[in-house]
């Protein structure tokens, strides 16, 4: 896996209509990665909630490029496909049914969220929130929010790492 102040490995995958993306495509960009497992019952839940598709679209203005990676063995490109068009996601949603990614990125949960600089180097990693059980509504501290507002403003991010929650991701054996 990769710990913060860790370069964020190079990797390429297709998205759900089938376009090779590349980590590298963004050099220079602030980029975020969240895991995702459509059938999560943590994912279902933000995504009832909006969590990902309103953080994703309030920080592209500021030039934050969103990539969601799914490592679900079972999930292939027409699957990630549909779970875009049900949610609307303007973001895309890489396959990686192999898992490749995932394991080399260490993501156990869906989400697990990883932040990476303008340099490269990933600069959080861990939980998407403060608020594993969805009780404490706006009151809940979203660590990647905080870590792009930091970020943007030229700053260190004070919390680099928290324990991710949600489901295992679920990886081919």
């Amino acid at each position: 896996g990769v710990a913060p102040g860790e370069k964020a490995p190079a990797f390429t995958l297709n998205d759900q209509a089938g376009r090779q993306v590349s980590l590298a495509d963004f050099a220079g960009k602030v980029v975020v990665l969240e895991w995702t497992n459509p059938d999560c019952p943590f994912v279902k839940r933000h995504d009832e909630q909006g969590t990902m598709k309103r953080l994703a679209a309030a920080y592209a203005d500021k030039g934050v490029v969103w990539l969601t990676v799914n490592s679900t063995h079972y999930m292939d490109q027409a699957a990630n496909a549909a779970y875009v068009e049900k949610q609307g996601r303007k973001t895309p949603v890489l396959v990686d049914a192999e898992g490749t990614v995932g394991k080399l990125y260490g993501a156990q949960t869906t989400p697990h969220m990883f932040v990476v600089d303008q340099k490269g180097v990933v600069v959080y990693a861990g939980a998407i929130d403060d608020d594993p059980r969805g009780s404490k509504g706006e009151a809940a501290v979203n660590h990647v929010a905080v870590a792009l507002d930091s970020l943007l403003a030229g700053k260190s991010v004070e919390v680099a790492e928290t324990k991710p929650y949600g489901c295992s991701v679920k990886y081919s054996r």
